[in-house]
């Protein structure tokens, strides 16, 4: 996977961001996302209810930093 150049956006130190939050940082499509996700290349979401899915900033972030 080639490194990729993050939108420079203020992200917090903690809670969730979900997938639109994800993709207006993350220059890839909803379906690379996932393609990542199944190929565990990018962590996990967590689910927040029956309906609602989010990754962790703080993991997101880190993984920012080794692959971005």
């Amino acid at each position: 996977m080639e490194k990729l150049q993050a939108l420079q956006v203020e992200m917090p130190q903690a809670g969730y961001i979900r997938q639109a939050g994800l993709l207006e940082v993350l220059p890839i499509s909803p379906a690379t996302l996932w393609r990542w996700v199944n190929k565990d290349a990018f962590p996990k979401p967590v689910k927040l209810s029956s309906r609602v899915t989010a990754w962790r900033f703080d993991e997101v972030r880190c993984w920012l930093q080794a692959n971005g």
